[in-house]
This record gives structure tokens, sequence and C-alpha cells, in this order.
């Protein structure tokens, strides 16, 4: 059975090596020169010895010089020339040198009758790229064609090793290996006589050099020395060849729905530029998934196409699910290529006959990294873009549909399209740097989203009632996080801004905006959605013109152990009151979080569908420390202030984006944060909200992480307030903490853990360990988590076991369970 093509990308192919060919050594050099001695014809050979002996026959003229890159110079203790019976010999320390080739034996001959090349003693042939063949005897027709080499071992550039009792080569083309070994890992420097990681041996292993196959008769792999693996047959290119069609490595998995499965690719080289891989994955419970990937490189880039598909034969195994159906299967295909050195267009596309089939039978890049599906995602994007860069610019559009794993597709929306430009001009206007961006959008979705935020609500499905609050035109138990209908946006934005430095070092940085959003909303009229949004047709024009001036004035303190810069800061903002604030779709500014990083943005919504409005100051004091022996501190502390007109943060839209969050009042909440890292171990960070009135904690994460030459840790604390605006009812308070330890040389244990402080138990920890060297991978983890969400669901449970090895110029092996 064969199971080891060879399968690399199409983009590039690494050269291949060649272990077993050790006559393609003697070739270049040993036979040429010994030919080159007894006939006195090729290249020139320049002999040097401490003694050279006669026959009676004088000896024969010197060879025509040649060029001297064609060059061959033989040195030895002695060389003898034997007429009588044609026969010529290089004995003692012989050193052949020829074309960046050569050889070190104790002694060379060359019978001109039998035209036979015999070397002995401690042989070495060195090869231009750095191959390595040692051996005690080599005894060759001088064509190549028969002969034999004894105790053989071959050390390549790229750090393979092969090596064998005896080989026989016949028919100029039949390489037969006695007892062969092959390996890819490097001796152990302490005992080189020490197996090595892995190792593969044959009773015979045969290398057919038209085919350039390698055959492994009565084979076993090794670890540590330990038979693990026995195969009475298998076969591999050998590793000269790029890309060969054959059988890869199998791979083995289990699930409760499928049950145990196990996939042998077979890998087929249809062209250079092309090629496929089917995979059939066979299961006890449901049959066979048929599997295959198509791929193709092109001019300007490349493109790939997987189908799967399965004919189940135990639809109960997912009764009541998605999955219990008759038939199965799901088409992915993506793509790029570049138009140029700045443009690249591609499309990603995927079609599936059900939601729940890549989580059913863990398929495709959806999974995770440990080979389950513990952190699915909810979707899968089909798109086409076409993205460009330039010095200072920035160009993308795409249009894009998701396809959801949840089965609510119809609450999911199609983008059609989205389109960024941004722009920084390389010269001054006005003096100082003028920018601009546009963004425009048109998306569609068929049903709303709601989500309860209540126990209450969740439980009686009050989000579709017309039950609310009048004055705030939004019902208390639900969030509205899709709206159903059509929306359009283009959004325009240009900014200016200049900084200079008075007498006194104060730093002064005038800036200026405008921004234009052109909106047309089409609401569809289902149950429940009037409350957060008019239904029907709407058009708007909203408008924002943004003035102000950030004033910075830094004050430096040198001292023997360092210098401290203390900074206070102040940011006045001018602007008119956000328009039609809540009364549009809000699809692209929902997540929010103030927090000193935003402290100082002009707009801290997270999108193009929010604007903030009105007149604000936002103020705070920074330090920074350098310690002259290494180090550094910074911290800062701050508020924002609503000066006049409305409060964008405090306004409700469909998901209550800016309650709950601090900004909702004309003081906002305190925001602070301290990084510090005495050195390049350690570094410690904190950042935290505090309420304006009462100090308490809103928010607040700490963090530490830890690095040193054997084990690294780091460990996060977080505490977050309740937000009943957000659907957050009670306090979330937890520690995360991640670790890894370097047991030995090349053994690593790692590990996580998630700890819920609020309901006293630990609902997610990883534990692994792993192997790593340049010849082998091991990796053995485990994974538990729950998943949990808003509004009181219960969280699922789940549990996964990954076992990975890869062997190098072998493959990988991977079992998932």
């Amino acid at each position: 059975m064969a199971v080891a093509a060879h399968r690399h990308k199409l983009t590039a192919v690494a050269p291949g090596h060649d272990p077993w060919l050790f006559t393609s050594l003697v070739c270049d050099c040993l036979l040429a020169i010994a030919v080159v001695i007894a006939t006195g014809f090729g290249p020139v050979v320049k002999a040097s010895a401490q003694n050279v002996s006669y026959n009676t026959q004088p000896p024969r003229p010197k060879p025509p010089k040649a060029a001297n890159d064609n060059q061959m110079l033989v040195q030895a203790t002695e060389v003898v020339y034997d007429y009588n019976n044609s026969r010529i010999s290089a004995v003692g320390n012989v050193q052949l040198f020829y074309n960046g080739t050569s050889v070190e034996a104790n002694k060379v001959a060359y019978d001109q009758k039998t035209k036979r090349l015999h070397a002995e003693g401690n042989i070495r042939m060195t090869d231009a790229e750095g191959k390595i063949t040692y051996a005690e005897t080599i005894d060759l027709s001088d064509d190549y064609r028969d002969g034999f080499v004894g105790s053989l071992r071959v050390d390549t550039a790229d750090r393979t090793r092969m090596a064998a009792t005896r080989a026989d080569r016949s028919s100029g083309n039949y390489t037969v290996f006695e007892n062969g070994v092959y390996t890819a890992c490097a001796p152990c420097k302490d005992d080189p006589k020490k197996p090595p990681l892995w190792q593969v041996k044959g009773a015979r292993i045969i290398h057919d050099q038209q085919e350039k196959m390698l055959y492994f008769e009565t084979a076993q792999l090794e670890f540590f020395g330990v038979p693990l693996a026995y195969m009475p047959y298998f076969s591999t290119p050998d590793p000269t060849v790029k890309r060969k069609s054959g059988f890869l490595m199998p791979g083995f998995t289990s699930n409760t729905g499928y049950g145990y499965g196990v996939e042998v690719p077979f890998y087929w080289a249809i062209a250079p530029d092309m090629d496929v891989t089917f995979n059939p994955r066979i299961t006890s419970r449901q049959g066979v998934l048929f599997q295959a990937e198509f791929r193709q490189r092109l001019m300007g880039g490349a493109y790939q196409i997987r189908a799967y598909g399965i004919d189940q034969l135990d639809r109960g195994a997912f009764a009541g699910q998605p999955g219990d159906r008759q038939w199965r299967g799901a088409v992915e295909t993506k793509g790029q290529f570049a138009l140029n050195d700045k443009w690249v267009w591609g499309w990603d596309g995927v079609v599936m006959s059900d939601y729940y089939f890549f989580s059913d039978y863990r398929l495709s890049q959806y999974r995770d990294p440990l080979g389950s599906f513990l952190n699915l995602p909810t979707d899968a994007v089909s798109q086409l873009y076409l993205t460009g860069a330039g010095n200072r610019s920035f160009f993308d559009a795409r249009t894009m549909y998701w396809r959801s794993f949840s089965g609510n597709q119809d609450k999911v929306p199609i983008v059609y399209p989205v389109i960024d430009y941004s722009n920084v001009l390389n010269y001054p206007v006005f003096g100082g740097e003028f920018s601009y961006k546009t963004n425009s959008v048109n998306l569609s979705r068929d049903s709303a989203v709601f989500d309860p935020i209540t126990t209450l609500a969740n439980t009686n499905s009050l989000c579709t009632t017309a039950s609310a609050d009048p004055l705030a035109r939004t019902p208390s138990q639900c969030l509205l996080r899709g709206f159903p209908g059509t929306y359009t946006r283009l959004s325009a934005e240009a900014q200016w801004r200049k900084s200079f430095t008075d007498p006194l070092g104060q730093i002064w940085t005038p800036f200026a905006g405008l921004r234009a959003d052109a909106i047309n909303s089409s609401v569809s009229n289902q149950p429940g959605v009037s409350n957060y949004l008019p239904v029907g047709d709407t058009q708007a024009f909203r408008l924002m013109p943004t003035v102000g001036l950030e004033y910075r004035y830094p004050f430096i303190n040198v001292q023997p152990w360092g210098s401290t810069t203390v900074e206070p800061i102040a940011q006045i903002i001018i602007r008119p009151n956000e328009t039609y604030a809540g009364k549009f779709p809000n699809e692209d500014a929902q997540s929010f979080v103030f927090e000193t990083s935003n402290l100082f943005s002009v707009d801290k919504f997270s999108g193009y569908d929010r604007v903030e409005g009105g007149g604000r100051a936002n103020v705070g004091v920074q330090a920074t420390t350098q310690f002259d022996k290494g180090g550094a501190a910074k911290v800062l502390f701050g508020q924002s202030y609503q000066l006049f007109g409305m409060n964008s943060y405090a306004v409700r839209d469909s998901i209550n984006t800016g309650l709950d969050s601090g900004l909702d009042k004309p003081r906002s909440d305190y925001v602070a944060s301290i990084d510090y890292s005495p050195n390049r171990t350690y570094t410690f960070s904190v950042r935290s909200r505090m309420d304006e009135q009462t100090w308490n904690v809103q928010r607040f994460e700490a963090e530490g992480r830890a690095n040193f030459d054997r084990w690294s840790i780091s460990v996060m604390y977080g505490n977050y307030a309740a937000q009943p605006e957000l659907g957050y009812l009670t306090r979330r308070e937890g520690i995360l903490t991640t670790g890894s330890l370097k047991v030995a040389t090349n053994w690593v244990v790692t590990g996580s853990a998630r700890w819920d402080l609020e309901a006293n138990e630990i609902n997610q920890y990883v534990v692994g360990a792993g192997y790593v060297d340049d010849c082998l991978v091991l990796g053995l983890n485990y994974l538990k988590s729950y998943n949990y969400t808003v509004g009181g669901v219960p969280p699922v449970l789940n549990e996964t076991y990954m076992l990975s090895i890869g062997l190098r110029t072998f493959g990988t092996i991977a079992i998932g369970f």
C-alpha cells in the first residue's frame, strides 16, 4: 500500500533531496577521476603524492589541459600505475576534488579490464549541495549500471539521514538497500549511537530511479527505538520529487453522530499548475463521507474548490436536528488574484445542505485549532472583494452573504456592497494634515432579530408584543439587534489638524471636520419592530460639522534613576446635536466600551451608523516614566463632560448603545489605566472605570504577564458591574489564567482556566502537552468549556480531545474525538 505521496502548495515547492542516489556522487567524482587517470582523457588531473611508484611501462602522456573550472585534483599518499594488469590505484589519505564535489577514502582503484571502480576504507563523499555519503566499500561498473556499497550512511543538507548494511545497484535503475533505516532527526549530541526520536526501518528498501519511487518491505516505525507500527509494505516518492500522485498520511476521528472515522487521502498531481485531493472518510455509523479539493495556480493568483457529500445510513443519530435528512453536503471555494502590486480581488463562497453539517462532521476551517467546534463561529461568509492599498490610502469594496450555523438564516443580513476608502494627503493644507474617508453600505434582512435581555422576556416571549415605553420608544424587555428590511447609507468625512508648540512648550492642536450621511431606510412592519424604529420608507440627510482644540503641556523631570513626563491634556469639541439619534438602524456601531483608549477620540462610537454630537470636553493627565536601567510606566486618568446640547450616549437606540457606558451622564465616569514594564520579563496593566459620584468600580481589569526561559504565565482579573440596559442583570467577576512550562528541552506543558467568581466554578479549562523539535511534533490537548448567552439561557457544555503527530518529511496524523 502506498501511503505517502507528496502534496505541496502550487505556489512554491522547495527543491528535493536524494539521499539514496549515492551513484550520482560516484558518477560525478569517483568514476570520472579513475577513468581520467586510467585512460588519459577528460578534464585535467592534478596529482600530488608523497610516493609515486611505476611499473615497467613508462607513463602515458599527460592529457591536454582543460578549463580551470573543470580541473580535478587528486591527492594521496601513493599513486600506483600498474600497466601490466591495467590497474591504477590511489592509496592512503585519498582526497579527490572536482566541481565542488569531494571524496575521501583510504584507497581508490580502477580496473581497466573489468571496467570496475573499487573504493574502500572510511569513504566520505560530499557534493556541492552539502549532501554527505559515508561507506566502507564501493564497487561499481564504469557505466554505473551495476555494483554495491557496503555499510552505507547518507546525511543530507536538509538534515535527513539514511543508512543500510549494503546497497546493490542493477540495470542502471534499481538500487536495493538491505536493512535500511530512514529518519529526519539529527543524532543525539551526547550519544550519537542512541536511537533517534523516530525512524523507519525496512528489511529491504528498493529505489526505482526511473519512477522516482521508494518501496519499503517489512517496514516498521520506531519511536525512541521502540517499534510502534508495522507495515508489510508501503511506498513513497523519493525526496527529489516535488509533487507526485499517491496516498497521503491517514487520519482518524470520532464523534457521537457518525461514530469512528478513518480518512486515507489520495493526491492527484494533474499538471504543474493544478491538483486534486480525494479524501473519503469511512465512518462506522453513517457510511462514506466523500470529500475532494481541487486547486489551480494561474498567472496572477490561485483558487480552490472543496466539495463534501454523504448519503447517511443512520438519520436517527441526528433526530430532531437539522441533520435528520438522507443526503447532506457542502461546497466551499476561495480565490485571490493580483491585478498589480497595489490591487487584489478575490472571493470566498460556502453552500451547505444544512447549517449543522460542518459541526456534525467536524469539517473545514470553521473548527478551532484543537480540531473541535468549541469556538464554532455563528456563520460562514461568502464574499466578493476588491482591495487596493497605496502609501497613505486604502480602498476596499466587498459584497457579503453570511450562512448561519444557528438556523436563523432569515435573520442574517445580506450586504451588497460595503465600500471603504481613506486617504491622507502627502502635502500640507493650511500648514496641517488633511485626510478624508468615505463609507457606503447597502444591506437587507428578512426577519427582525430580537435579543431578550431579562428573564421575563426570555420565558414569556415579550419581544414581539406592542408593549413599550412610549417615551423611550423601546420595550424594557428586549433589544432589536437587527432590523427587517433594507438600509442604504453613504458617509463622507473630511478632517484637518495641525500641531504647533509655543515658546513655553505648550502643544496646541486645532482640528476641524465635516461629516455627511445620506440615509435611505425601508423597515418592514413586523410584530414589535415599530417599538424601536419607524417602519416604512424614510430618507434623511445628516450633517455633522466639528471644530475643536486639543491642549497638552508636558513637564519633564530628570532624576539619576530616569525621567518622568507629566502631561495635562484637555480637549474641547464644538458641534451640533446628533440628528435622527436612535431613529435609524444601527448595524455597525453596536459594540462600545468607554475606557482610556478612546477618552480623547473625537467620535467614540465604533461605526458609522451613530455619530457623536453636542459640545464635549475631554480632560485628563498622563504621566510616563522611563527608567535608566530599563523599563517604563504609564498612567492615564481622565473624565469626559457634556458641555451643551444633547448627549448622544444617553439616547436610546434599537440596542441601547451608550446606555450604562459611563458616558450617558453630563459628567462621565472616571477612567484610568496603568501600564508598567520593569523589564522584558514582566508586564502589568490595570484598566478601570469608576462611578463619578460614588467612585464605585463599574469596570475593572487587571492583567499581569511573566515570561522566563522555561515558563510563562498570564493572569487576568475582570470585574464588571451589572448593565441591565444591555442584558447583563448581575455583576460579572472572574479570573482567566494561562501558562506554559518547558519541562524538558523540547517538552512543553500548557494550560488555561476561566474561573467564574460569581458562580464559584471553573467554566472553561484547557490542558495540553507537546513535544516540538526539528523532526517531530507531538501534541495532546483537552478542552472543556461552557458557552453562555445573556437572558438566562442555560450554558452548553462542550468537550474535545485532540492528538496530533507530525513527522518531518512524512506528514501529520491527527486524531480527534
